[in-house]
């Protein structure tokens, strides 16, 4: 018997009566302190005097998530099942850490957290990169009550100086250095000491695991900075350890940013209670883990919130093992490497990016190794690939669904789904509920899973999806509008920013008045009810599933002294998906100009935003009369480049200051992709 297509009944369920759906999944928890009802709305001031609808899940229970991911487990007796199996083939380690050594190794770094001063309601700050102590950070700190902000280790100093600012860390934790593939070993150092001097907030201490293949030199105690092995010594010699500590549900568990379209990233926050129930019930209801024996392999980093909610979260909340790889999915050393860990570690569910298919689809074109992998039984636990972080294209879809179908045995199927940092989890997908695992008993249903390539799936339980046009009235099924969401979002969903409830509301609700929340995203839901992502409404580009502010790329090149002014746009690319691309209006470009520029953005926000060209020419960027740049025309003309259709006719609004710039912009796209840089881009797309 193969999975199920359960998603209408279920979600209908979580919308009619959310009360009574979300207490059955909260039972399935332990709580310090039980909910005696789901959710609260209310109305939170605004500056001005005006108020919006806010909401809290649980609005009484107390919880521990590091109880419920660790202890309670152990004390179930599962305490020799593995929880964390890292895979670092860039460093050539692996190990297997039970949920009893978890369980000890947490203790103890919490007990000498607090120690260094870290109590319930502080904020750490975590910049380190896939190794288990990352782990053991995480779930130190809110062992403690703590909250944690964990940011991708590998940003530069300023972007990281940002979120020392906004977040506002007692505590550091970091390492000595990152691995960077072939690159070698990625000195974190520089970053974290230039991130703390730049930044007017400075956290007390820094606390430091040192690795072997880069070391932090010149330990400087004066500053605060501390050996993370030589803390957790001393910690077991004296038997330091620390218990649980208890938050109320709707208590911060960790802020995450995500790049706003202007200004500094927005610092999304977590609720505790929300977070652990609805995590607990996408891990089994969407991604197929029933519990202990169960593996999922999440190919993302713990920077990003896919990491955060499928590495960290919820495998350990169902009590099953989670791989954390220190690697790529090519080069380290080939191809290979992802189905390799699929067959060692007899995975249940892989959760990766297209744009990793896509780089391995390049390096094995005919699909050598996956074929070798299946026809040798190494697939034959698989049950599903999920695919999320940017849009997966029908043609890579249909691929691997064909190449599952063939080499599995479960009936697996290539699964897309649709979320972001604001929702937590999955706001669309298909369930995986395995035949012989988890159900509910509000959970039946008959159909089969169908999957339609190109399409998100059908929405998760909680998630209200709607379509609706600029004035926030619903469009006919199958019409495209902008995506939005009624309130209350599932309870992994957030519900305010740090520390900035006024720019959560003009950031997500002032659009529509309070009607909806706004996804800055556009898309259609089809006469089926499959939920189809076309586009971000707003300028984020998505690279490789990293999302990228335009606005923080164009500061970090209008920098330059030669440059006045900068639109950047997102470039069809066939290995990201896309990347960034500028237009610069000046004339006589200096001949490395390129290269300046890429420092710059390198200093700024970190290599991963790198231009991949720009075209440089007075009066090519067109705006409105109010001064808006019309980056969507740009990014049109671009994209019809590459497809070689220069003289087609793009969308300009009628708010356009002067409708000339757009044809210079266009003879400027046509010169650059027929005889400058950008024919070598086309040739490869």
């Amino acid at each position: 018997m193969g999975p199920r297509n359960i998603t209408s009944d279920v979600h209908a369920a979580s919308l009619s009566d959310p009360s009574k759906f979300w207490a059955h999944q909260a039972s399935q928890l332990s709580w310090s302190k039980a909910p005696t009802s789901s959710f609260k709305k209310f109305p939170k001031k605004l500056k001005d005097g005006s108020s919006h609808d806010s909401w809290t899940w649980f609005p009484d229970g107390e919880i521990s998530t590091s109880y419920n991911c660790i202890d309670r487990h152990v004390e179930a007796s599962h305490g020799d099942n593995t929880a964390i199996i890292w895979d670092s083939p860039v460093s050539n380690s692996k190990q297997k850490i039970s949920y009893a050594e978890l369980q000890k190794e947490v203790a103890t770094l919490a007990g000498a957290l607090r120690e260094e001063g870290v109590q319930k309601g502080d904020v750490v700050l975590i910049y380190m990169p896939m190794i288990p102590a990352a782990l053991i950070g995480i779930f130190a700190t809110i062992r403690l009550g703590a909250i944690h902000a964990v940011v991708f280790g590998g940003f530069s100093a300023a972007s990281l100086a940002q979120r020392i600012e906004a977040s506002q860390p007692k505590v550091i934790l970091t390492a000595s250095c990152g691995i960077e593939g072939a690159k070698g070993p990625l000195s974190y150092q520089p970053m974290v000491r230039g991130g703390i001097e730049k930044s007017p907030h400075k956290p007390k201490k820094t606390i430091i695991f040192q690795r072997e293949q880069s070391k932090w030199e010149d330990v400087r105690e004066e500053k605060g900075e501390r050996l993370w092995q030589s803390l957790v010594k001393s910690a077991k010699d004296r038997g330091v350890t620390a218990e649980n500590v208890a938050v109320s549900s709707s208590d911060g568990l960790y802020i995450i940013y995500t790049s706003g379209t202007t200004g500094l990233p927005k610092g999304v926050l977590r609720e505790a209670g929300g977070h652990a129930v609805g995590l607990n019930l996408s891990i089994r209801y969407l991604f197929g883990i029933k519990g202990p024996g169960d593996v999922i392999f999440t190919a993302s980093d713990i920077g990003w919130v896919v990491g955060h909610s499928y590495i960290i979260y919820a495998p350990l909340l169902a009590g099953a093992t989670t791989v954390l790889f220190e690697g790529k999915p090519v080069g380290t050393p080939d191809a290979s490497t992802f189905w390799r860990i699929l067959e060692e570690y007899k995975v249940n569910s892989l959760f990766t990016a297209p744009t990793a298919l896509r780089a391995i689809r390049k390096e094995d074109p005919d699909n050598k190794f996956f074929e070798e992998t299946g026809r040798r039984g190494g697939l034959k636990n698989l049950r599903g690939l999920f695919l999320a972080g940017e849009r997966s294209e029908p043609s890579i879809v249909q691929m691997y669904d064909d190449l599952l179908g063939k080499h599995c045995a479960l009936n697996a199927h290539v699964i897309d789904n649709w979320w972001s940092s604001e929702s937590g989890s999955p706001m669309t997908g298909l369930p995986l509920i395995p035949s012989t695992g988890f159900s509910y008993s509000d959970m039946t249903g008959t159909d089969p899973l169908h999957i339609k390539p190109g399409s998100a799936g059908k929405p998760m339980p909680g998630f209200d999806i709607r379509i609706v046009d600029d004035d926030g009235e619903p469009v006919a099924q199958g019409t495209m509008g902008n995506i939005v969401l009624g309130t209350p979002l599932a309870p992994t969903g957030l519900t305010t920013l740090w520390n900035d409830n006024e720019r959560f509301y003009k950031s997500y609700l002032k659009r529509f008045s309070g009607r909806w929340l706004d996804t800055g995203d556009a898309g259609i839901i089809d006469d089926d009810g499959y939920v189809h992502i076309m586009s971000r409404s707003d300028d984020i580009i998505n690279v490789a599933a990293h999302r990228l502010s335009t606005g923080a790329i164009e500061q970090a090149v209008s920098s330059h002294p030669k440059v006045t002014e900068v639109a950047v746009v997102s470039l069809p690319d066939h290995m990201k998906g896309h990347v960034p691309f500028a237009f610069i209006a000046i004339s006589d470009p200096p001949a490395n100009l390129l290269k300046e520029l890429n420092e710059r953005v390198r200093e700024s926000i970190g290599g991963i935003a790198s231009l991949s060209g720009f075209i440089a020419s007075p009066g090519i960027i067109p705006r409105t009369r109010s001064g808006k740049t019309l980056r969507r025309v740009l990014k049109e003309l671009l994209e019809n480049a590459v497809e070689g259709k220069f003289d087609k006719e793009v969308s300009v609004p009628a708010t356009v200051e002067d409708a000339s710039v757009v044809e210079k912009a266009k003879v400027a796209v046509k010169e650059y992709f027929t005889k400058g840089e950008g024919a070598k881009i086309k040739a490869k797309l």
